[in-house]
């Protein structure tokens, strides 16, 4: 049986690199973001999810749906994808790692082998867009 992880994400691009955070423990970046929580509109925890792992507050009107993504999730059992409603959205503060985010990288399309598979097609179509190197 197929198991569904439904998440939000924030697609972050500045000079052709794309923003990508990885969690204590882990090897592989991804795209920021997370699981809902019970009633969360996407925005909602699009918001908390930011706020909570890169200690920066996303401007809500500025939120916009960049694609909706499915894959592999990364370090759970096989036949276990995650859908990842990717949105972009301007920020205000500083970036940097905080609670479970060990490291923040500036990642761009020659660092796509290290993420998480199902971001991959976000570098995919951030490279043929042409936002990213």
């Amino acid at each position: 049986m197929t198991r569904l992880i439904d998440t939000v994400a924030w697609v972050h691009v500045r000079d052709g690199r794309v923003l990508g955070a990885r969690s204590r423990g882990r090897t592989l970046f991804y795209v920021p973001g997370g699981k809902r929580e019970p009633g969360e509109s996407d925005q909602q925890a699009l918001l908390r999810e930011v706020t909570e792992e890169l200690s920066v507050s996303l401007l809500p009107g500025t939120v916009r749906h960049f694609g909706t993504y499915t894959g592999p999730a990364d370090g759970q059992p096989d036949g276990t994808l995650v859908r990842m409603a990717c949105y972009t959205a301007d920020y205000r503060g500083t970036l940097a790692a905080s609670r479970e985010i060990e490291e923040i990288a500036w990642l761009s399309l020659a660092d796509r082998h290290r993420t998480a598979p199902v971001d991959h097609a976000v570098f995919d179509d951030l490279a043929a867009a042409g936002y990213l190197r």
